[in-house]
């Protein structure tokens, strides 16, 4: 029977996984990839490695599970991260400035203080951050040597990181992206389905250097004989969040999913409406399938599971990811300890660029524990928060959130989600939510799996966790963090 490749290329690692005609997982390869932080805020990848690990994993994974017929392969991604490579050879002109990178704060304050963002937001959909992939291109143009004149002349090609690894798996005939990830560059306009040209004139980016912008399940090319012994077409592409909100079968209008990685991101989706938040949310792409534009409410928290990271590499107090759980059930349930974890600023609904990570309520006794507990629990905070952004912009019933991700695994964090929502969150039974969705895509697109009804008839759950904490210390501690917040954001 066919299989389906997933290549889910993250911030930390890349992973192939193999999904049989069942959409069951038959192997699964990873390999972390190095990050680099020449300066202070500034988080970069060398392009080789992105393409290194994800061709690596993919190939390993085929391995494991026996070569097996692969009808097509379907791509998910980190966002945001930009590429810029010379159109001849292929050669990147410098690292990749992944999304979490904050060096063009400054670009984008002088643009908002010139009055631009309230023209870009309704055209993109998106804020005036750093987060986002134009400002950062515009950064390789102006501070890369030679770099605008041989983007002007034709010689250089712009893509995150799908554009790039499409480019290097057909052999550099296809230079492409999906409209999801289109959407997030702060170039894209959302509404006409077009490459801005005005955006792109005040960012002085040469629209010669943009991809091609497809449906999420479409053509993308052939992938070189050499690399997989055969060609395989790619059929499907969506960012990481799109993927994964696809992965969960929110297809429906107010339904909502979480993903719980390096940072944390939510999607609600609104259907055919773009909605034009009052809350510093953002309007984005949740999918186009046969030409249809489904749009959605995003909330983006920088720090999730990056929090228990540094517990682990920044203090030391714990040595893997998983002990986090155990080391803040052990903590003292009579101190009220509050990470505001913002470590490269505090994303939706704050949007703050140039705040700083900060600890309150440490007393003498406050130690590993307690700082494990307070950096699970800054993620559930943070949720709360936009989620109230997104009810005060929607205005209408959601169903249960659906979460995935990494942090998703932990009952403890996952219980505490419930607790200070005061609502019920779902973990599906299938966690590789991401990757399904990206496998969906090339699946459907290649005839071998469902379309999107009969996919949503297969969602299922594995828990549901409820709400047990008493409302009044749920508000109590929620105040707690909300003062936490403002003396962060007042340093």
């Amino acid at each position: 029977m066919p299989h389906i490749l997933a290549i889910d290329q993250g911030t930390t690692s890349s992973r192939a996984i193999l999904f049989d005609a069942a959409m069951q997982v038959v192997a699964v390869a990873q390999e972390e990839v190095p990050q680099h932080y020449p300066a202070s805020g500034w988080v970069e990848h060398d392009p080789e490695d992105l393409w290194s690990t994800a061709l690596r994993s993919a190939r390993e994974v085929i391995a494991r599970a026996g070569a097996p017929e692969i009808a097509a392969i379907g791509i998910t991604n980190q966002r945001e991260t930009v590429l810029v490579w010379d159109r001849a050879t292929g050669a990147p002109i410098h690292r990749a400035i992944v999304w979490q990178d904050r060096r063009t704060a400054g670009l984008c304050a002088e643009l908002r203080e010139a009055g631009h963002e309230p023209d870009i937001t309704y055209r993109t959909g998106l804020l005036l951050d750093p987060y986002f992939s134009g400002s950062k291109l515009a950064w390789l143009l102006d501070n890369v040597e030679g770099a605008r004149a041989r983007a002007e002349r034709g010689e250089l090609l712009f893509g995150t990181v799908d554009s790039f690894l499409i480019w290097k798996l057909t052999g550099g005939r296809v230079h492409a992206t999906d409209a999801t990830n289109a959407a997030r560059t702060l170039i894209y306009n959302i509404r006409e389905g077009r490459w801005d040209a005005d955006i792109c004139a005040l960012l002085r980016i040469p629209l010669a250097m943009l991809p091609e912008v497809k449906d999420c399940a479409a053509e993308f090319g052939m992938t070189e004989p050499g690399l997989f012994g055969c060609q395989i077409p790619i059929l499907g592409v969506a960012g990481d969040q799109q993927a994964a909100t696809l992965g969960q079968a929110c297809f429906a209008p107010g339904m909502l999913k979480a993903t719980y990685g390096t940072g944390c991101f939510a999607l609600l989706n609104t259907g055919a409406e773009l909605v034009q938040s009052r809350s510093r949310l953002l309007g984005t792409i949740a999918y186009q399938l046969d030409g249809v534009t489904t749009y959605a409410l995003e909330g983006s928290i920088f720090i999730a599971g990056a929090a228990v990271q540094w517990l682990r590499d920044g203090l030391g107090v714990i040595g893997s990811a998983g002990e986090a759980q155990a080391l803040a059930e052990a903590a003292d349930p009579a101190q009220d300890v509050v990470l505001v974890p913002a470590f490269t600023g505090l994303g939706a609904p704050w949007w703050n660029a140039e705040c700083r990570g900060a600890v309150y309520g440490l007393t003498r006794n406050s130690g590993p524990a307690e700082l494990a507990r307070a950096g699970l629990e800054s993620v559930g905070y943070q949720t709360r928060d936009l989620l109230q952004a997104m009810q005060a912009d929607w205005r209408r019933d959601e169903a249960a959130l659906r979460v995935d991700g990494g942090m998703a695994a932990s009952d403890w964090a996952m219980q505490f989600l419930a607790d200070i929502l005061g609502a019920s969150v779902d973990r599906p039974r299938l966690t590789e939510t991401t990757a399904l969705g990206a496998a969906w895509l090339a699946g459907m697109r290649a005839g071998i799996y469902p379309g999107p009804e009969g996919f949503a008839e297969e969602w299922a759950r594995e828990r549901q966790f409820m709400p047990q904490m008493d409302p009044a210390l749920r508000e109590a501690r929620h105040a707690r963090w909300q003062r936490a917040v403002a003396a962060t954001l007042a340093v």
